[in-house]
């Protein structure tokens, strides 16, 4: 390649002295040497080289590559990451409404700040796990970021911008573990208490909740048309969700075990009659594309079948939804009413919380199937899990009345009953 600053005769014949910068005459031209060649579609390339000997060892691997079919365009994955999410992203199936908006937070909040500007084949292992490391804080944040960054990447290497995925074996912090007195539920001496002190009107709400075990979404959401009083039976095949303040319906959570029948004790069966007295549910079936259909649910606010008036004046009629936020608000008085509220402070986000939670109730439910001889594979079953090892160690945690019967074999001698 003929170069200005050469002085050579070919060098001066493209690029004459009296027209460009004089420079010293010499045998030997000093310019570059481009390997040109063509890429799979046809397209001329021709990167330069400051020896013919390094040009033709690259000319030499580069047509290997392109007839085994591995060749890589360097300029493809010399995109920002910016770019190639607004590529990636539109190819990405989207799971739920709540996968996808965590997908979302995710770059918004972690990814694209750090990354936006890099460009794609610029990254390397060591700078991904330094971020992780000391840039993004807490267990399960570090494994959502990454988890996105990951997926990138792995899209970049099988569309062939990338020839090695930096995200892989990327160390991030171990989840933070919680003294026993923090995972153990309330009892149910303890969900009465709570309950004296709860506003009258959610009475039914906490009743059903702890007799049934069904998460909050799955009994805010819960319609007419699929309770059985009969049979005193409800079928889970609909969830409400929180999409981004917005109440939305959904199919049944998680994965396929969440669609299933949920018996009804007694005290829940009168919590049920109790609210459809006071509301009379339609008993109507409409589709979740239909909308939220409020009128059908089961379980809604004391403004439940009002009217008030917006703020251009117009009355309209309120569907109150239960939603998380306004439930707080009647909850957190009662528990500390009750006695029994005590700050958790969450090592990962430092954050207060607050023990025990409404979602507390599902594990009460399922402590109780257990003391009762219920075995695994049926509780699994109505606690609408996959794998019924997740209910052993997630639900059944070891409370007061282990110590006690520890104590009393290391006091009396006696040995301990194997169970299995």
């Amino acid at each position: 390649m003929r170069s200005k600053t050469c002085g050579c005769a070919l060098c001066l014949a493209e690029f004459p002295p009296g027209k460009y910068k004089e420079r010293v005459p010499r045998r030997d031209c000093t310019g570059n040497w481009q390997a040109r060649y063509r890429d799979p579609n046809g397209k001329q390339c021709g990167p330069l080289f400051p020896t013919q000997k390094e040009a033709a060892a690259h000319l030499d691997k580069v047509r290997t590559q392109v007839r085994e079919g591995t060749y890589q365009d360097p300029k493809r994955g010399a995109v920002t990451i910016d770019e190639w999410y607004a590529i990636w992203w539109p190819t990405v199936k989207k799971k739920s409404v709540t996968t996808t908006n965590r997908k979302l937070s995710a770059w918004t909040v972690h990814v694209q700040p750090k990354w936006g500007r890099r460009k794609l084949n610029s990254i390397t292992w060591v700078q991904v796990q330094d971020w992780i490391t000391n840039e993004v804080k807490g267990h399960a944040t570090q494994k959502k970021a990454l988890e996105l960054l990951r997926h990138m990447m792995v899209a970049a290497l099988r569309d062939r911008r990338i020839s090695v995925n930096p995200c892989l074996d990327i160390e991030v912090a171990p989840a933070p573990a919680k003294h026993p007195d923090d995972l153990i539920p309330p009892t149910a001496a303890q969900c009465d208490l709570i309950r004296e002190h709860l506003t009258a009107y959610y009475h039914p709400l906490m009743v059903f909740a702890q007799e049934t075990g069904m998460r909050w979404g799955e009994y805010t959401g819960l319609r007419a048309c699929n309770v059985d009083l009969q049979r005193c039976t409800v079928k889970v095949k609909e969830v409400l969700i929180d999409d981004k303040g917005v109440i939305r319906r959904k199919m049944a959570p998680k994965s396929k075990a969440g669609f299933r029948t949920v018996p009804l004790t007694p005290a829940a069966v009168e919590a049920v009659k109790a609210m459809m007295e006071k509301h009379q549910p339609a008993v109507t079936e409409s589709s979740i594309e239909d909308g939220m259909h409020p009128e059908e649910l089961i379980f809604r606010g004391p403004l439940a079948g009002r009217t008030r008036k917006n703020k251009n004046g117009v009355a309209a009629d309120l569907d109150s939804v239960l939603t998380r936020p306004n439930f707080r608000r009647h909850w957190l008085p009662a528990i500390k009413a009750a006695g029994l509220a005590r700050i958790v402070k969450n090592p990962e986000t430092g954050r207060n919380e607050y023990w025990p939670r409404v979602h507390d109730l599902r594990h009460t439910f399922a402590t109780r199937l257990k003391d009762a001889g219920v075995p695994e594979k049926d509780v699994q079953v109505i606690m609408g899990h996959e794998r019924g090892g997740r209910v052993t160690w997630l639900y059944q945690h070891a409370g007061p009345e282990l110590v006690e019967e520890v104590r009393a074999a290391l006091v009396s001698g006696r040995t301990l009953r194997a169970v299995s």
